[in-house]
């Protein structure tokens, strides 16, 4: 169904361009650079099952888990704590458990998830930064940070923890200055990446997560983002991280040594893990206008792989409380 919706748009919107070009009008694509040759595609989509046909054209979501627009109903867990909620099979393609996935939410600091994705993408995790004074004067005061202090050096590798563990808005900051050359142009950079994963329901404005009307997401883009940063064996072993002994230098060249512990409760035991699941990491999030929020990847008793995830929680007890009842009843 999902394919026959896509094809069936994508010629109605080859036909109406094609009429344009026809008669109703004129088009002067001379300027557009990559510009669709829209006899070739339509051709394509045409003859789409073909062998010749599908043996070479990857769809876009083949490997993605994909639904309906329709909640799950369940009597088995009380989903009204939250703003949306839900539970991915990734081996199965399936979506399993589903609550308002596509509804526009603040994602606090698992905005994070996306920071670290575009920073492994596009950096080296041995690549040395400097924490400049526009990294620390931009943040709120009471934000979350990991300790940084100006001049400070550290490299990639060493800030993602800060960044994942204790969630360190500096350590955000850092990051994007250093891979995007300024905060704005690696939020650009985020964007573009979301667009490009297929994240039509996001859009960011910083790298850390503090609230702003125009920086959101949906637990469904939220899913695109985390699955695709797991494919990355660095960030999956950071996140899986319970605590990190972190080594840098400060301005004058002295070694700091700090240990930084992850939020995420199930990795520190302030949580109890649902039975039968191996719970690999993930990443938390809270403001006042977010609510309580967690990405989680985890592994049921079969070794499956699972993403599982709770935006807008009420209170902190009713996010894991949400979680592991998603976990133990959608996910096994």
């Amino acid at each position: 169904m999902k394919v026959k919706f896509l094809k069936s748009g994508f010629l109605i919107c080859c036909g109406l361009a094609l009429a344009a070009m026809s008669g109703c009008g004129s088009t002067d694509r001379s300027d557009l650079t990559d510009a669709y040759d829209l006899y070739t595609y339509t051709n394509d989509w045409l003859s789409y099952g073909e062998s010749s046909v599908s043996d070479k054209t990857a769809l876009f979501a083949e490997d993605l888990c994909v639904g309906g627009l329709t909640n799950t109903e369940s009597d088995q867990v009380d989903d009204s704590v939250a703003g949306s909620a839900a539970v991915f099979i990734l081996d199965d393609g399936e979506i399993s458990y589903a609550k308002d996935i596509y509804e526009k939410r603040y994602p606090a600091s698992t905005t994070k998830i996306m920071t670290a994705y575009v920073a492994l993408k596009y950096g080296d995790p041995s690549q040395v930064m400097t924490v400049s004074d526009t990294a620390l004067s931009t943040l709120d005061p009471s934000s979350s940070v990991c300790g940084l202090k100006e001049g400070d050096q550290i490299t990639l590798g060493e800030a993602l923890y800060g960044l994942m563990l204790c969630s360190g808005n500096d350590a955000a900051n850092v990051i994007a200055e250093s891979i995007g050359g300024s905060q704005e142009d690696f939020v650009e950079m985020m964007n573009e990446e979301a667009d490009a994963l297929g994240c039509t329901g996001s859009h960011f404005t910083n790298a850390h997560g503090l609230p702003d009307e125009d920086h959101y997401t949906t637990a469904y883009d939220l899913y695109l983002i985390f699955n695709e940063a797991l494919k990355n064996d660095d960030f999956v072993e950071v996140i899986s991280a319970d605590t990190h002994d972190a080594s840098y230098l400060d301005a004058d060249g002295n070694e700091v040594n700090v240990t930084w512990s992850s939020s995420d409760q199930y990795l520190t035991g302030g949580q109890d893990i649902p039975e039968g699941f191996t719970i690999i990491g993930g990443k938390t999030g809270t403001t006042s206008a977010a609510g309580y929020c967690l990405a989680l990847y985890s592994l049921n008793s079969n070794g499956n792989p699972i993403i599982s995830i709770v935006l807008g929680g009420d209170t902190r007890y009713d996010l894991y409380e949400l979680m592991s009842n998603l976990l133990l009843q959608f996910a096994q």
